[in-house]
Parts: C-alpha cells; sequence; structure tokens
C-alpha cells in the first residue's frame, strides 16, 4: 500500500524583479498538505531571436502573465513558494548526447536559463516525492517536449524537461513506473522519442498530428514491452473539450488503470486553448479544470497523488493565463 504524505515544509526562495514571490524557511511554516509553485525572475532572462532578426511567441511575457493572473486570484499565497535548486547538468548530460548540449551551452544565457528550467522540474519533483508537497506547477521556460539532440533548439525547446524529470523519478526516488500526459497542442515528440521501448513510462499526448513537428501518428504505440504504452490521439482543428474529454475516457483512463503508475508528470501546454497563437483547438478553461482534477484522481488513485506539472506551450498571453489559473487552482482543491 501507499503511505500518503500530509507533511508540507515550504524550501526557501526568493523571486526578484518581475516576479516577486513569497518565501519562508521551512521551520515557520505550519505543517500541511499542498501545491508548490515553481518559479525564479531568471526564467524571464532567456529571449529567443531567430536569424532573421523575429521573435517568436514563446516570450518572457509569458510567465509575468500567469503570475499577475495567479496573484489577482490569490493562488500565490495560496501555493507553496519553490526555487530552482537542483543541479541539472549531470541530469541533462545522461538524456542527452554531448554533443547535444555541448552545442546548447554555447547559447550564454539561453543556455542557464535552459539548465534552470530542468532544474525547476527536477526540484518539483524532489519536493512531492520527499512529501514536501502533494503536487507542483512549474512555471518555467524554454518547454522541452520537442528537444531532441539536434544540438539546437526545437520549437521553442533545448532539453527535455518532462523525460528527465521522469527519470529523475525513477532513479533518485525509486518510482518505477512514470506516467506522462501531454496536453499541448503540439506532439511530445521527444518525449516519445526518449521512451517508445521503455515499459516503466506510459505516455499519452492528444495533440493535432497535421501541425509542428508533424509527429504523433496514432497508429505508432510503443516496441516490444512497451507496446500499447504510447498513446496518440489526434484532434482536428475546433476540437471541443467534450472531444479531448473523450479520449480521456476511451483511452487513457483504461491505460492509467492497467499500468498503476508511481508518479505522474503532466506536459501542460495551454496552446491547445481557444485563440491561441499557434493552435486551432477550442478547448475551454473547463477542460483543464476536467483534465487537472482527473489526472489528480490517477495520482491519487494509484500514488499518493504525486503530480508535477510542467510548463510547456500556450502563446496567447491572456488565454495560457486564465488557461494556468484554472489548472493551479485545482490541483490546490487536492
Amino acid at each position: 500500500m501507499h503511505r500518503r504524505h500530509f507533511v508540507k515544509t515550504a524550501a526557501a526562495g526568493a523571486m526578484a524583479g518581475a516576479m516577486p514571490g513569497l518565501h519562508a524557511p521551512a521551520a515557520d511554516l505550519a505543517p500541511a498538505a499542498g501545491t508548490a509553485l515553481v518559479s525564479d525572475a531568471r526564467y524571464l532572462d532567456h529571449v529567443l531571436i531567430r536569424p532573421n532578426g523575429s521573435r517568436p511567441p514563446e516570450v518572457p511575457e509569458r510567465l509575468v502573465r500567469i503570475r499577475a493572473e495567479l496573484e489577482a486570484r490569490g493562488l500565490i499565497e495560496a501555493t507553496v513558494p519553490l526555487s530552482p535548486t537542483a543541479d541539472p547538468l549531470d541530469r541533462i548530460r545522461a538524456h542527452h548526447t554531448g554533443e547535444h548540449v555541448d552545442s546548447v551551452r554555447q547559447l550564454g544565457v539561453t543556455a542557464r536559463v535552459a539548465e534552470l528550467a530542468v532544474s525547476g522540474a527536477l526540484t518539483a519533483v524532489d519536493a512531492v516525492a520527499d512529501g514536501t508537497v502533494r503536487n507542483a506547477f512549474c512555471a518555467i521556460r524554454p518547454p522541452g517536449h520537442h528537444a531532441n539532440n539536434t544540438g539546437a533548439e526545437e520549437g521553442f525547446c533545448y532539453y527535455s524537461n518532462a523525460a528527465i524529470a521522469a527519470r529523475y523519478a525513477q532513479q533518485v526516488h525509486g518510482h518505477e513506473k512514470v506516467l506522462i500526459i501531454d496536453w499541448d497542442y503540439h506532439h511530445g515528440n521527444a518525449t516519445q522519442n526518449a521512451f517508445y521501448d521503455d515499459p516503466t513510462v506510459l505516455f499519452f499526448s492528444a495533440h493535432d498530428w497535421d501541425a509542428y513537428p508533424r509527429t504523433g501518428d496514432p497508429s505508432l504505440t510503443g516496441e516490444g514491452d512497451a507496446t500499447g504504452l504510447n498513446i496518440n490521439v489526434h484532434l482536428d482543428c475546433g476540437a471541443t473539450d467534450a472531444d479531448m474529454l473523450r479520449h480521456w475516457d476511451t483511452a487513457l483512463s483504461p491505460a492509467v488503470a492497467a499500468f498503476d503508475p508511481d508518479f505522474v508528470l503532466v506536459s501542460a501546454g495551454f496552446d491547445s486553448r481557444r485563440d491561441d497563437l499557434l493552435g486551432c483547438f477550442a478547448l475551454t478553461d473547463d477542460a483543464f479544470r476536467h483534465m487537472t482534477r482527473i489526472a489528480m484522481d490517477y495520482a491519487d488513485s494509484c500514488c499518493d497523488g504525486r503530480l508535477v506539472s510542467l510548463l510547456e506551450g500556450g502563446y496567447n498571453l491572456d488565454g495560457t493565463a486564465l488557461a494556468a489559473a484554472a489548472h493551479v487552482a485545482t490541483l490546490l482543491e487536492g
């Protein structure tokens, strides 16, 4: 039987500049259960500029707007603030090729922020695995679910945050089976590639197969002992809340029941929300509430509520902030 944890402390962490945050020594906080918010002002330092001088919509303002919405709803003070403290480099090098890491590390500030994104994910896994908090949302950037080993940015991603976090949960904390749910509008191709023949990871991605990176064929279900553990769902443009949730009922829930995970990760891409700049689904904030609640139900039934959510896409600033707030508010209900 899994042992439930109801102990909460806060890792010391300060936010500066555009992203101020509450912080306190762990000993000053009363024991409780809770939701961690991983954030850091340094995530704003990365600015992606194409060789032609254009700026894609993966901008620092994404995090500024999310935080403003969380503050407006009183959600910041309800969460446990965590700053990224875990050393990420060994874990990055264990997952990516040396050539890829060495190439990314030539990118100056961007390289440091990409490492910090991995650190944020690992810090959240530590806090949830140790019972410091029940679940966590990582307001990190750059995203990660397209990062393979090309030596360059792919789909705004440099390192595979979710995949590295999954291995960390397994190898450091002993959680043998990990469920990764990716609800980003775009397929999590790097996550799929990392675990396609691995029977210890169940990966579910609901996406538009016709969009970047044009991967995620539903016929690709895994290899060898992992056959059936890679679940790709294609949704057409205009897909609604009901369209998305139907696949959770028919494909994901039975797979989770059979798999019985020890840890749950969510690649929380909010570009699947309506009116996104790079997506064409029609999901509302209610969909993110429902998906979050179902993911929490999986975690409650299998693994003492252990769930870590990592920000991926989402490029309509207001829409992303609203969806992220709905997500965090639901996590807090746990």
